[in-house]
């Protein structure tokens, strides 16, 4: 089954947090993708704390190892219609909107999305396993 990333999860895997280890395990063994706004925003992040250098190598080192999907109309309408049931970001309706496109598995630990009916199977990444 795929897998989709949001920024939360990255940032774990790239902060070396308790989560990396199962970010890591879904690198390894699925389909793994995520959208560009979510990589903004791990950039955007990156950036904020460590200079353009060290985002901008992050941003690469991601790529390398995630499908990162530019989001077209059926996905921006879509992550449209999860922003309006309120409770989430913009950047994060994306990555949902993404899971869904994908009928993929969503792993996170960003609480806002957690407490979400998304639609898709979600896996708490600050659960330990």
């Amino acid at each position: 089954m795929p897998v989709v990333l949001d920024s939360w999860a990255v940032m774990a895997l790239l902060d070396d947090e308790p989560a990396a280890a199962r970010v890591d395990e879904a690198l390894e063994g699925n389909e793994t993708l995520m959208s560009w706004i979510n990589l903004g925003e791990v950039y955007y992040q990156l950036l904020r704390r460590r200079g353009d250098e060290i985002a901008r190598s992050a941003v690469d080192a991601i790529r390398s190892r995630v499908r990162v999907e530019l989001p077209d109309e059926r996905v921006i309408m879509s992550a449209a219609r999860i922003k309006a049931g309120g409770g989430l970001s913009y950047a994060d309706a994306f990555c949902v909107a993404t899971a869904q496109r994908h009928r993929a598995q969503l792993w996170t630990g960003d609480e806002e999305i957690l407490r979400l009916d998304a639609g898709v199977e979600l896996v708490n990444l600050r659960e330990a396993r």
